[in-house]
């Protein structure tokens, strides 16, 4: 699926990488472990096992590097290999692990990100408290379906276009936007249920 017609940066460091340059791959993890990170640690609540992930993911990312086709879909193509992940380790992990996992943040810009993320769905009314409110987001999300919670979570949270979204999952735009749009409005109504008033983020276009 291509979602781009021309090369980026990280296809740049692609190349460079499937020439031999190993500062490239290094590049590439300074570049993206953090949102990787972020990513597995909102599905998993656990901060090791995230950071376990995303080093599992850059080292496919590196082993795999002759697959990838330089035609700007990298971040599409690396969360895709994230997702694959993502469900060979929930498939191994019981409920009862899951629900029981550590909860602790892995680093503080996931705060600062999940704060954002309420800026963007809330009216300026209900910002008073965002720690309390931003706590509660978080624990609703995991309310929602798995494929409209983590179209969400790569959408707001590692920053993916919804062509990349839908690369990584892979689905169509169509599709990864109607997910989209039902996450928020199911978050909007749990937060209704709870008193929050809250207000839908515009709909981005393909």
């Amino acid at each position: 699926m291509s979602v781009d017609v021309h090369r980026t940066d990280d296809d740049a460091l692609m190349i460079d990488l499937q020439a031999g340059r190993r500062e490239a791959f290094d590049e590439l993890v300074a570049r993206h472990q953090g949102a990787l990170i972020g990513f597995f640690f909102r599905n998993t609540r656990d901060a090791q096992l995230s950071e376990d992930l995303a080093q599992e993911t850059l080292l496919r990312v590196y082993n795999q590097a002759w697959d990838y086709l330089p035609r700007g879909t990298f971040r599409g193509w690396m969360f895709r290999i994230a997702r694959n992940l993502l469900i060979d380790n929930s498939r191994r992990r019981s409920h009862d692990a899951l629900v029981k996992a550590v909860r602790s943040s892995p680093a503080d810009r996931e705060d600062d990100r999940l704060s954002r993320v309420v800026d963007d769905i809330t009216a300026p009314v209900v910002k008073a408290d965002q720690k309390e409110l931003a706590d509660l987001v978080e624990k609703l999300l995991y309310n929602i379906p798995e494929e409209q919670r983590l179209t969400f979570l790569l959408h707001h949270f590692a920053g993916l276009s919804l062509p990349e979204v839908a690369d990584a999952l892979e689905t169509n735009v169509p599709t990864a936007k109607s997910r989209l749009r039902l996450a928020r409005e199911k978050l909007r109504d749990q937060l209704a249920e709870r008193g929050v008033t809250a207000t839908m983020i515009a709909e981005e276009e393909p």
